[in-house]
């Protein structure tokens, strides 16, 4: 049994295809979802299909793609894996460069939500101060390396308050008011906003950045020592703050590090080849899928619902915990993330349905799991394209939802 998730080893009855599809198909006929729609649920005990309608049609997927980032990420990297973010000095020469390892989560901030747990842009700066003290260097020039990351930095949406452009060095996401989710004001250059601060921290150390208001960007040398570095939180921990909150920039950051770790360009072309690559390791239903990017932003992103279920009935088998992040890190029904306004306290499905949301303009899916009547642990995706009135679109997913964690189908 997987803990906290129902009968995942088959203790439960588990639920009919005849009567999934008695109470089910009139939901999904709801003009409301739109033109295009597709539906699956899978008993994660058996990873048989209890339930399935056009399963296998490729459809714009908007955020629940994260679903597919992060178990690419996951399987690639580990559930452990945390991301660096390194200060190197130039040997015979005043250079300290800041190294961006791709932590969108690296923070300047001394408080707010998830401060505690990442690493800390301020604390690096300390730590740099104290080894170049040790050096007896109290005067450097400041560059910062961006090099991990590929192509465009800007997604293809263009500027926007969903994403801040991709860079292997910033700090808070980019973010330019105190947010830790959700839409806001973003900086079109995080690596400079961070080398910016950076020196400010240096300069509160005692340490003299030369024009430290402008920091340029070069790559460091192979013959750079090291003078300190930050971990970001692990692997898992970024994987549950993306699901919950539907973080972009967290996504594509994840993308491009299973690039990274397939020695692929660090790029959106790159990182869709190394997802591709890791869920084909899988063996995952692959058919019509392209991954344009991590987040789901795009609309070019095609995904099945049968990759969606095998997906999370992956992240939910009990022989695979480097992927239970994913499952954890879906959005709780009434409580948490995405969900938390989604589900009135009086619905069926408070408090049963986990599910990771994906809303773009007339796309709208939902893709999670929930434990039914019995007992049994199901996965479900649902699918839609083509809506015009998205309130109606969420709320007939949600009853879909709600209407599989409280039946008995047998």
């Amino acid at each position: 049994m997987l803990a906290g998730f129902g009968a995942r080893g088959g203790t439960a009855p588990a639920p009919t295809e005849a009567a999934l599809a008695d109470v089910l198909d009139p939901l999904l006929r709801d003009p409301a979802l739109g033109p295009e729609r597709a539906a699956v649920v899978l008993d994660a005990a058996t990873g048989k299909r209890v339930y399935g309608k056009d399963a296998g049609r490729g459809l714009t997927p908007a955020s629940t793609v994260k679903i597919a980032t992060a178990v690419a990420a996951l399987s690639a990297l580990g559930p452990d894996h945390r991301i660096v973010t390194r200060v190197v000095a130039e040997p015979d020469s005043s250079e300290v460069t800041l190294v961006g390892g791709g932590d969108p989560t690296l923070t300047a901030r001394e408080d707010g939500r998830y401060v505690d747990t990442a690493a800390s842009l301020r604390r690096l700066a300390e730590d740099t101060a104290r080894a170049l003290k040790a050096r007896h260097t109290e005067k450097v020039k400041l560059s910062y390396d961006t090099s991990l990351y590929e192509g465009p930095a800007r997604h293809p949406i263009g500027p926007n308050e969903n994403i801040t452009p991709v860079s292997a060095l910033m700090a808070d996401e980019g973010r330019l008011d105190d947010s830790s989710s959700g839409p806001a004001p973003r900086s079109t250059d995080p690596a400079l906003d961070a080398a910016k601060k950076f020196a400010d921290f240096l300069a509160d150390q005692g340490i003299e950045v030369e024009a430290k208001d402008d920091p340029h960007s070069a790559r460091a040398s192979g013959r750079a020592e090291s003078l300190a570095k930050a971990e970001s939180p692990p692997l898992s921990s970024l994987v549950e703050r993306m699901l919950t909150h539907s973080d972009n920039d967290i996504a594509e950051a994840l993308a491009r590090q299973t690039a990274v770790a397939a020695k692929e360009k660090a790029s959106f072309d790159g990182a869709d080849k190394a997802v591709r690559a890791q869920l084909t390791k899988l063996k995952l239903p692959l058919d019509g899928a392209r991954f344009a990017d991590g987040s789901g932003l795009d609309r070019a992103d095609r995904v099945s619902a049968d990759l969606l279920a095998a997906l999370l009935d992956s992240a939910a088998d009990p022989a695979r915990p480097e992927l239970r992040s994913v499952v954890t890190g879906l959005p709780v029904a009434g409580f948490t993330g995405t969900l938390v306004d989604r589900y009135p306290k009086d619905s069926p499905g408070t408090g049963l349905v986990r599910a990771k949301t994906g809303t773009l303009t007339g796309v709208n899916t939902l893709a999670g799991t929930v434990v039914d009547a019995d007992g049994r642990l199901l996965v479900f995706a649902f699918m839609t394209s083509g809506t015009t009135d998205p309130q109606a679109a969420q709320k007939t997913l949600d009853d879909m939802a709600s209407t599989v964690a409280n039946c008995g189908c047998r």
